[in-house]
């Protein structure tokens, strides 16, 4: 139930970005495309700490009273409200920069289709690995250790892509 909340609440977020980027497509394309790989580069400047950059978002965490409610209902709710990006904490800037890639690259649906799959589908991936290594207190330790790496090879990885994109004119 909370990888499904988590997949419904991404698909809501970038279904709604993807209908508001209609209004940027007046903007020249090489414009929003500039902005967007600006975008990934902050994220990866942020993610390495070169800049501070507070990011647009409700830093805390959903309350564990969902889930008490109605185990079901509320690990859906909980995923759900994950899934969104809206009402949690999101510490990597990645998911910010496809936010900008989302709303202001505009063209057909399957792009943001792929790119809120991918944000749900990432958000699940963290539990069922924590839970899969059998010590999740072990495994909590190794990601803080490596958190920031991952994080700035993430962001990183995908200011490449759009430079990429941009430059070939495939955007």
């Amino acid at each position: 139930m909370f990888t499904t909340g988590l997949l419904l609440g991404a698909l809501l977020s970038v279904a709604v970005l993807w209908l508001l980027s209609g209004l940027f497509a007046p903007v020249p394309a090489v414009w929003r495309e500039g902005v967007i790989v600006a975008a990934a580069v902050l994220a990866v400047l942020r993610d390495l700490g070169v800049l501070t950059v507070r990011l647009p978002q409700n830093a805390r965490q959903i309350p564990q009273d969902v889930l008490k409610r109605d185990l079901v209902r509320g690990t859906l709710q909980f995923g759900f409200e994950m899934g969104t990006g809206v009402r949690t904490y999101v510490s990597a800037s990645a998911p910010y920069a496809l936010v900008v890639a989302v709303l202001l690259a505009g063209g057909g649906w399957a792009p943001a289709l792929a790119a809120g799959l991918g944000f749900g589908l990432g958000r699940a991936l963290t539990p069922a690995l924590r839970l899969a290594s059998g010590a999740a207190e072990e495994w909590d330790a190794r990601l803080t250790v490596r958190l920031t790496a991952m994080k700035t090879v993430a962001a990183g990885a995908m200011a490449v892509a759009f430079a990429v994109l941009w430059a070939a004119g495939l955007s």
